[in-house]
């Protein structure tokens, strides 16, 4: 008796043990992702939101939600598993993918639901080999996925009625209704910007060209919109930067010294080109004392914003006031006097990654050069991310 009660406490402290050691924390916050990309699926197909709004979502609007939460988290899902079973591959402690859920429709504010997900390595990588795989595998993991997302999305659309389902006043002009609804009558608009991929799918992959969305309305096609959202995300992470994982590819196809330079030179250009947007040449016309104002503003906070984004870059505080102010005049002079236009959207993480993430890849132990199929890898990558990028991957109008 006393024996069968020993192994009860046992069994008992053993199942305590397994409910505490199970990822609840993952699998909840994975769970609300799925709920909040399912409700910003559901905003941009149908324009409606939980709340607000005159036709607020219903039920049958949130279910329709899933044709954009399931790709999209699927695309993320074996982009973070990629680098999670390449690490357990290698025996480096790692955590489940950790999902951020962002949702702004109780502020009637269209979002995507989430800002990603990643992994946490909780041990130092001494292999450069190591570094590169576990790197790489993640967006080539996506990309795949992604790609079959895309060729769904495209060779499976609607007729051209459809948008009528979701813009019943649009009907009253026929097919025709673009020059009737956005010609010459202002407004804002939402469109996706241009990348190769897309550029082929449209141009050799759709058969029936009036089946294409107009530009202003494809954010209503979920597919479409997964799919794009997955070829940023894509495009994102193999900056070649630091430590994202393009950074990664860099580090492992040139090693230390060689993709020191490459971040430093791809970092300055992307903070250029990010802070770009914010130099407008109108206020050079506009002399009234509220415009001066206004565009001493923008200077100061721009010069602040690049100070703030070369904090991992550059050591001394002089030396990051004197980068920040060559590179303010340059943006300038190529806003103001060249006509070079910029994407302010890039800046957000142009902060991520020089503040927080970092400019500059850690070193190694193991510095040995990679075996000739990994570069191929690597050069495969490079190639994924000229495909996937968008100078400006969403254009507001």
């Amino acid at each position: 008796m006393d024996k069968y009660n020993e192994v009860k406490e046992v069994e008992g402290e053993s199942e305590k043990v397994n409910a505490s050691s199970f990822p609840w924390k993952y699998l909840g916050f994975f769970l609300l992702t799925v709920i909040t990309t399912t409700l910003a699926g559901a905003e941009w197909i149908y324009g409606r939101f939980l709340f607000w709004g005159e036709h607020t979502m219903s039920w049958a609007d949130f279910s329709a939600g899933f044709h954009f939460s399931f790709p999209f988290l699927l695309i993320l899902t074996c982009h973070e598993f990629g680098h999670y079973f390449t690490a357990k591959y290698y025996n480096i402690k790692v955590t489940l993918p950790f999902y951020f859920p962002v949702w702004l429709g109780f502020i009637a504010f269209p979002s995507f639901g989430t800002m990603g997900a990643f992994i946490r390595i909780k041990e130092s990588i001494h292999s450069r080999r190591e570094y590169f795989d576990v790197g790489v595998a993640g967006p080539l993991a996506g990309f795949v996925v992604a790609i079959g997302v895309i060729w769904y999305g495209f060779t499976h659309l609607p007729g051209p009625d459809f948008i009528f389902s979701i813009h019943p006043e649009y009907e009253q002009y026929g097919l025709d209704y673009a020059k009737h609804v956005y010609e010459g009558k202002g407004g804002i608009s939402f469109q996706f910007g241009g990348n190769l991929i897309f550029w082929f799918f449209q141009n050799y992959v759709v058969e029936d060209m009036t089946l294409l969305p107009h530009p202003n309305e494809a954010i209503h096609y979920p597919y479409l919109l997964a799919g794009h959202l997955a070829l940023f995300f894509t495009a994102l992470n193999l900056l070649p930067i630091g430590q994202l994982d393009g950074g990664h590819v860099m580090f492992g196809l040139f090693g230390q010294k060689m993709s020191r330079r490459i971040s430093r030179v791809a970092f300055t250009l992307f903070l250029f080109y990010a802070g770009l947007g914010w130099l407008s040449p109108d206020q050079m016309v506009d002399s009234s004392i509220s415009s001066s104002l206004n565009f001493l503003m923008i200077i100061g906070l721009n010069l602040y914003f690049i100070y703030l984004c070369t904090y991992s870059m550059i050591e001394q505080k002089k030396d990051r006031l004197m980068y920040a102010a060559i590179m303010l005049t340059a943006q300038y002079i190529g806003a103001n006097f060249i006509g070079m236009q910029g994407y302010g959207g890039w800046v957000l993480f142009a902060i991520i990654i020089g503040r927080f993430i970092g400019v500059y890849h850690p070193m190694v132990s193991d510095n040995r050069p990679l075996s000739m199929g990994r570069k191929l890898v690597g050069w495969i990558a490079i190639v994924v991310f000229v495909l996937s990028f968008s100078p400006q991957p969403f254009v507001i109008k």
